[in-house]
């Protein structure tokens, strides 16, 4: 069963590259959304991983803003793009992943180097200009994948992005779940674990649900970056329904792709 699946994940990541590839030159913003959403969705289904949105918005629905949420998986991406496609910042390691990497690029993806300086300017001009087109920007202040049941201290430089376009903040707050709605461990992408084995175990799993709470807007006229960050971890930490916090403090000076990376080695 577990070859089948794979087969079938195999089939679709060529399928995306040729939507990307053949279909993507000769399409419009809207129907390269509409290809992402779906291919998304489908790929969801392929890993067995069922979709589950709350929205507590409460019908104020900003038109634009820039989106963040805590980091788990590979997945995540995915999940978020089956819902509404947006432009993630990831670290530039994922371009190097098979498949994954190159239908990332074609879809948008704004990759981050660690440690540079310059880089995170050209991508913060990059970002502010974006969301003033309209565009629907992501990122994961995390800065790498937490196992769950834990939330990482938020980087608050690229939050400042926000500010610039004069966009709200809007915290999603991730979740995997298993048939007793306890968080499934097969979703976890930490420590030594390549993508390779991520993916197997997902693909093992049964009974996986990833649970995408949609959690009100965070206006950002007049607020420092460094509240900001500190506020979409409150909103996330209860959205997931986290009791307690460690302590929330986001450094303002190290972007998300310039922490430390247990992972960057095996990914």
């Amino acid at each position: 069963m577990i070859y089948f699946r794979l087969l079938r994940l195999i089939v679709h990541l060529f399928v995306g590259m040729g939507i990307c590839a053949f279909l993507f030159p000769f399409t419009d913003a809207a129907g390269r959304e509409s290809y992402t959403r779906r291919w998304s969705h489908r790929l969801l289904g392929i890993c067995g991983v069922q979709l589950r949105v709350h929205d507590q918005r409460q019908g104020h629905i900003p038109p634009r803003a820039l989106i963040v949420a805590n980091h788990v998986s590979w997945l995540d991406i995915f999940v978020v793009n089956s819902l509404q496609p947006c432009r993630f910042v990831a670290k530039s390691d994922i371009r190097s992943w098979p498949f994954i990497g190159w239908l990332c690029a074609k879809t948008g993806t704004i990759f981050i180097s660690r440690g540079k300086a310059s880089d995170v300017r050209r991508i913060f001009k990059g970002l502010v200009s974006s969301m003033e087109a309209g565009e629907r920007v992501a990122f994961f202040p995390e800065g790498t994948t937490a196992a769950q049941g834990s939330l990482l201290p938020f980087h608050a430089n690229l939050f400042e992005a926000a500010i610039d376009a004069k966009v709200p903040v809007q915290p999603y707050a991730l979740r995997y779940l298993d048939r007793n709605e306890q968080l499934h461990p097969a979703a976890d992408f930490i420590g030594d674990m390549t993508i390779a084995q991520s993916i197997i175990a997902i693909l093992e799993a049964r009974g996986l649900t990833a649970e995408l709470t949609l959690l009100p807007a965070i206006e950002t006229d007049g607020v420092h970056r460094r509240d900001l960050a500190i506020s979409a971890r409150a909103a996330i930490a209860g959205g997931l329904g986290y009791a307690t916090l460690t302590p929330d403090a986001a450094p303002a000076d190290n972007p998300p792709a310039a922490t430390a990376d247990p992972q960057a080695a095996t990914r």
